[in-house]
């Protein structure tokens, strides 16, 4: 139930390991476009997966969510759940779908929660389906900890698949649908419902905490003269921290991160605890992004509304379309009104740029376009195009070389040597 993101990846990949499945969505015009095998989001591998699967007739989309209901051992809710002005997670489609399955209940099924959704949710979908039937169903958990540009990998091989019931035959039913996806050995962990649904905004809320942590001795790091990159290496080779989610940035964006820490947040003020720790994330994140302006500010001080700037990178990160609270955002609205001229690239996420600042900045169709008579090159996005570009080609088409380097993807050492000037995070300028 829900062909977004997570329902479009979950189905398809259920299918391809053999299951029949069936993508139920009240959006009829997105439901004709899947027909056709037309991807509403760019993933990669996704559109391999669903036109083979619907080749082969394993996996469907239809606009009868009643019909799907009836038909189906196992219902998952895949629903947005959008954060409400105060930062809770919204929950209406959750509970609507809950009550068309209700309505549809004819025997016993398993009822999953897929969406992400605050601790509690679970148990009010059971209200909300037992106060349309008296049709016995069982009910759990199973959030996803999919990366957006590498999702249908992170179904297929998961670290660990986490699901909460509170039955057996739920245990059984789950236990048997994710058995392909973990004969390599990774665990499938079997918890309470309100456990599991902890799990998931717990383990965002720590990776956006160690996002924001690198960016704030990332500024520290200037403010002293060190080089993050350095420090960087210095922790992560510590086997009790590790590598991932170190490297500093222009702050965490997407669908996920920004939505869970609010929501989490949240659901401690509503039972009367606050999380100092987490709020203090969410602060350092959106100070972060008005970062890569300030830096660019700084620099072109008096000449900044007069300037032509390229932007590399829309996506709130690479291998995706997706530009959810990305950086990218404020940075191009802070230019714009400043009075800068704005020339964008991004491999994939035009269409959504384009929905979001109409024709008010100019889409260039490769990277040299974008910089074409710039003043200055802001870097937001890590694409691996942008990581080893033709300088010499660069330096003839700006007019003055400069790059803010959101990402670090350049040496500084090199960019002197270049005649570059070259500001990173957390680096020596």
């Amino acid at each position: 139930m829900g062909t977004g993101y997570v329902g479009l990846v979950a189905g398809a990949c259920l299918a391809e390991t053999g299951n029949d499945v069936v993508c139920a969505d009240i959006d009829a015009e997105k439901i004709a476009k899947l027909q056709q095998n037309d991807i509403p989001i760019y993933e990669p591998g996704l559109e391999t997966l669903v036109r083979r699967n619907q080749d082969e007739g394993r996996l469907r989309f239809t606009t009868d969510v009643g019909a799907a209901v009836e038909t189906s051992d196992v219902v998952f809710i895949a629903v947005g759940t959008p954060p409400g002005e105060d930062g809770s997670a919204d929950l209406q489609h959750v509970l609507d779908v809950a009550r068309t399955i209700g309505r549809h209940l004819t025997r016993p099924i398993v009822v999953v929660t897929k969406s992400t959704v605050p601790v509690e949710t679970a148990e009010k979908v059971r209200r909300t389906i037992e106060a349309e039937t008296d049709t016995p169903f069982y009910l759990c958990s199973n959030p996803e900890f999919l990366k957006e540009g590498n999702a249908v990998e992170d179904f297929m091989k998961p670290d660990r698949v986490v699901i909460g019931v509170d039955s057996d035959e739920a245990r059984d039913v789950m236990g048997r649908l994710y058995q392909p996806f973990v004969r390599t050995g990774n665990p499938v962990l079997f918890m309470d419902i309100a456990s599991a649904e902890v799990t998931k905004y717990a383990a965002n809320a720590m990776l956006a905490s160690r996002i924001s942590f690198m960016n704030q001795v990332a500024q520290f790091c200037e403010l002293v003269g060190a080089d993050i990159e350095s420090v960087r290496h210095g922790i992560a080779t510590d086997s009790r921290i590790g590598p991932a989610f170190l490297f500093p940035g222009p702050g965490y964006g997407g669908s996920c991160f920004p939505k869970d820490v609010k929501a989490l947040i949240r659901s401690g003020k509503d039972r009367g605890m606050d999380f100092d720790l987490l709020q203090a994330v969410e602060d350092v994140n959106a100070r972060q992004k008005r970062v890569l302006f300030a830096k660019l500010r700084a620099v072109l001080a008096a000449d900044l509304p007069s300037a032509t700037v390229a932007v590399w990178g829309l996506a709130f990160k690479a291998e995706t379309d997706d530009m959810r609270e990305s950086p990218a955002i404020p940075l191009i609205e802070a230019l714009l009104d400043a009075g800068a001229t704005v020339r964008a690239h991004d491999p994939k996420a035009e269409q959504s740029a384009r929905e979001l600042f109409d024709d008010r900045i100019y889409y260039a169709s490769d990277p040299y376009d974008a910089v074409t008579g710039a003043d200055a090159l802001v870097i937001v996005t890590e694409w691996l195009i942008y990581r080893n570009p033709d300088f010499e080609r660069m330096l003839s088409l700006m007019r003055r070389p400069l790059i803010i380097d959101g990402r670090n993807l350049f040496d500084p050492s090199r960019m002197r040597t270049l005649g570059i000037e070259h500001h990173g995070i957390g680096r020596a300028s």
